[in-house]
């Protein structure tokens, strides 16, 4: 089983940056899809973004597309998310999760996932 568990989330300002990490236990952590979802309270949880297991193929939400960069480094077993140019509307909680298929983008496609980190973007 792989753990993922998020990082980086906190208060910021409208305009402000913020960078979440994700950190993966597991050897076959370097051969999973990993992508980012968020919810808010009272809302379903949607996508953020995603990057396959080399980092050839990248995919954004269009409310983040711009704004929020995707990498990883799978010698050090993460992934993140740079936020910048964070807007009142991105506040949720941001989960990252790890898939084995090819197909990006619906949660239902994703096998493992973390606890979640509180993002908070003020007005």
């Amino acid at each position: 089983q792989v753990q993922l568990v998020e990082s980086g989330g906190g208060l910021v300002q409208a305009g402000g940056s913020l960078r979440l990490s994700c950190a993966a236990s597991g050897r076959t952590f370097s051969r999973y899809g990993m992508g980012w979802f968020r919810q808010a309270p009272g809302k379903e949880r949607e996508f953020v973004a995603d990057i396959s297991w080399r980092g050839s193929s990248i995919y954004y939400a269009d409310s983040v597309k711009g704004r929020f960069t995707i990498s990883r480094d799978n010698a050090k077993n993460t992934v993140y998310l740079q936020m910048n140019s964070l807007k009142p509307e991105d506040t949720a909680v941001y989960y990252c999760a790890a898939r084995t298929g090819r197909v990006a983008g619906k949660e239902e496609l994703y096998d493992y996932w973390g606890q979640g980190t509180q993002v908070t973007v003020s007005s």
